[in-house]
């Protein structure tokens, strides 16, 4: 069985990246790549995401794919999100574990506009019971009440937190989980702590844009 692939899922993306185009299209004429950049590297995420509040910032289709791909050839069913947005990458993830037989998905965002949206998509995918989105900054949400053992880790919100959220989740890694970063050349601290020899990962660029990571041992040793 491939969720993905039919309804009501298959034509709910092909709506929702057609709609995340739109919107991309619309911050690119008002939001300049320098405004990023500069709010970035100030470290104000807070400022930038409330300002993007109405954009998908949404995965590719391919890389949707391959996060499908990921949780279903690891037979996953403990994932954490970082970064729902209007939850098109977490709807393929909840397809994954759907189609893997169970699993529970958290996800965490910072705009409540937006965790609403993705709870009605997630609602109209028939996903919602595979999935718990947590509100507010990941730094808190997810600091806490974690699964005991994680499968996969999505990070795909505010780039400079990349190592920060990865950290807090460590320990509950479990030896071969995966970690799936999105834009992570945004984030040099972030690739130079997966990249490490000695950080107890094994990462490799995928793409153009994404790292994908896998944990060697439960210590990070």
């Amino acid at each position: 069985m491939n969720t993905l692939a039919t309804p009501p899922l298959a034509p709910l993306l092909v709506q929702l990246f057609a709609d995340a185009d739109v919107t991309k299209a619309e911050l690119e004429q008002r939001f300049s790549p320098e405004d990023r950049d500069a709010l970035i590297g100030q470290g104000d995420y807070r400022e930038l995401y409330t300002r993007m509040k109405d954009v998908h910032l949404a995965v590719s289709k391919d890389t949707g794919k391959l996060l499908y791909l990921l949780a279903r050839s690891t037979g996953a069913r403990s994932i954490i999100e970082f970064g729902t947005s209007f939850g098109i990458s977490t709807l393929h993830l909840a397809a994954a574990l759907r189609d893997n037989g169970c699993g529970h998905l958290i996800s965490t965002e910072f705009e409540p506009s937006k965790v609403a949206r993705a709870r009605e998509n997630l609602m109209a995918a028939n996903l919602s019971h595979l999935v718990e989105i947590r509100e507010g900054d990941a730094l808190e949400t997810l600091a806490h009440d974690l699964p005991e053992t994680i499968d996969l880790v999505l990070l795909d919100g505010a780039k400079p937190l990349y190592s920060r959220v990865l950290t807090l989740l460590e320990t509950n890694l479990r030896a071969g989980a995966l970690i799936i970063a999105d834009n992570a050349d945004w984030s040099p601290d972030y690739l130079a702590k997966v990249r490490s020899p000695t950080g107890g990962y094994f990462s490799v660029p995928f793409a153009s844009d994404v790292e994908l990571s896998m944990k060697l041992s439960i210590s990070g040793q």
